[in-house]
């Protein structure tokens, strides 16, 4: 096939859909599946703390790194091709990585991960614009495409915590297996395969300029988050904006562009991408808080602070799947704009969260998805089918990019943000050791490590702090998004609703 197809979606379509979803679910699960096993493989691999890091980063940086070329390579040598190699490269390279004997080899196996991952996203979400091409159906068909993703991270610490406890740590791992080999076994029946006729040759310079943005950027926000925003932080974002600038200086004098920069004429295009790395940034911040804020405030035990993600999970599912429906009547900007207002009603709970408050928490946190639901369906559409059909994989890969990006923006920036917090409002008892005084100060999880050594209500004071720490965090999460809401509906109310078609070049 070398062009976007005509005929209605229909039942092959819709089972393509089905088969589609489970890498992304799959994906979903690699981000958040780590959190529990981490403490079971260091015990057996007794990786040292920067080992730890790497081992927990380099799939996150790979991936963001390579999106952007795996997007634009499955232009090249076809969507489905690409989406086959890179589920089957994922499922080899997991097993590598559960059997590991060393941490050396789990990070190496991990960086390979995000390279395999990297051909995945874009894949599976250029393929949904060349199996629906009916605005409405493409619509509807995005929005299960980013609820399975939401649903694959709040997954992840249920799924590794019974994992760990009945098998090994690298059963996590694992769980790509039968994944892919649904995939493999159906792939060529369900999915089309699309490939532009009229691309190009892979511009390897352009790729190493576009590493050369993105990998920097990411070690910094991830640096700053850990670290503060010292030296290296800062030489690393500077590194990342002149590569950048020379980047968009090449791809607007090629003639195959690795990244079409024309795209962002199109204003829907550019503030639906802004709108989404907000929205991220807002949702991974506060996501990365209150999983702590049930689990160390509260006390939860991992598996049960996962049941506490489960109605979140619905609200963002409902909010995925019922906002294209809506947009079929209502214009989409303002769908995003109300949904992502009502979803401030989340941020405003969370504020005024204090201890013994798992209810209002998880309920605060189930509005926050639903505006992210709304704006993962809609704003990914709107990027995605601002492109044209040879473009749909360098777009899809884009909108990948920034709502990676927004999540590692959000827990470096609200993280950061709650540990000052904390560290504030923190009072040490007088007389505590110097080692349970560093740990005390350092963060409430090493604070509950040792709290049976601390003094009678120093738990409790640092349980306060750190909910403080939530409540400003989420003043300025909400703010963000409160912005984020006048963007939508003063910049995107021009969007027609769904069923109309939009051309790229459109100033809308």
């Amino acid at each position: 096939m070398s062009g976007r197809a005509t005929a209605p979606a229909d039942a092959r379509a819709w089972a393509g859909m089905a088969l589609l979803a489970l890498p992304t679910f799959l994906l979903g699960l690699d981000v958040t599946v780590l959190y529990l096993v981490l403490p079971a493989m260091a015990a057996d691999l007794g990786p040292s703390a920067t080992q730890t890091l790497w081992i927990m980063d380099a799939y996150g940086f790979l991936l963001a790194g390579f999106l952007v070329t795996m997007g634009t390579l499955g232009d090249r040598v076809g969507r489905r091709r690409l989406l086959m190699l890179g589920i089957a490269a994922f499922a080899a390279v997991s097993v590598v990585a559960a059997f590991a004997l060393s941490a050396e080899l789990l990070i190496a196996a991990r960086a390979l991960l995000g390279i395999a991952g990297a051909t995945l996203m874009p894949s599976t979400l250029s393929l949904i614009s060349n199996m629906f091409p009916d605005p409405q159906h493409r619509a509807v068909a995005i929005g299960v495409w980013a609820t399975m993703f939401a649903a694959g991270m709040a997954a992840g610490p249920i799924v590794g915590g019974v994992l760990v406890d009945r098998f090994w740590w690298g059963a996590a791992f694992l769980v790509a297996v039968p994944i892919a080999a649904i995939v493999l076994l159906l792939g060529r029946v369900l999915l089309p395969e699309y490939a532009d006729p009229r691309a190009g040759r892979l511009d390897l310079t352009s790729v190493t300029l576009s590493l050369a943005v993105i990998l920097p950027i990411v070690y910094a926000i991830k640096h700053a988050a850990a670290e503060g925003f010292d030296v290296s932080a800062i030489i690393a974002v500077v590194v990342g904006v002149i590569a950048g600038a020379v980047f968009w200086h090449r791809q607007s004098r090629l003639a195959d562009p690795l990244l079409d920069v024309s795209l962002f004429k199109n204003r829907a295009f550019s503030v639906a991408l802004t709108v989404l790395l907000v929205g991220l940034v807002g949702m991974g911040g506060t996501m990365y808080l209150v999983t702590q804020y049930l689990q160390l405030v509260e006390g939860l035990s991992p598996f049960v602070a996962g049941l506490w993600m489960g109605p979140p999970a619905l609200a963002m599912f409902a909010a995925g799947i019922g906002a294209p429906v809506l947009a079929r009547r209502i214009r989409p900007g303002y769908v995003m704009g109300g949904t992502l207002g009502v979803s401030l009603i989340g941020y405003v709970m969370l504020a005024t969260a204090g201890l013994d408050d798992e209810l209002p928490v998880a309920a605060g946190f189930a509005f926050v998805y639903l505006g992210l639901g709304a704006i993962a369906a809609l704003g990914t559409d709107i990027v995605v089918g601002a492109a044209p059909a040879a473009k749909s994989g360098s777009a899809a890969s884009l909108s990948e990019t920034v709502q990676e990006l927004g999540i590692a923006i959000g827990v470096a920036i609200l993280g950061s943000l709650t540990t000052a917090i904390y560290r504030t409002h923190l009072t040490v008892p007088a007389g505590l050791p110097e080692g349970e005084a560093t740990a005390l100060t350092d963060s409430l999880s090493s604070t509950v490590a040792i709290a049976d050594d601390l003094p009678p209500g120093a738990l409790v004071d640092a349980q306060l702090a750190f909910t403080t720490g939530l409540n400003v965090a989420s003043v300025v999460a909400g703010l963000a998004i409160a912005a984020a809401t006048m963007l939508c509906l003063r910049m995107l109310r021009h969007v027609p609703q769904l069923g109309r078609t939009q051309h790229i070049g459109s100033d809308v």
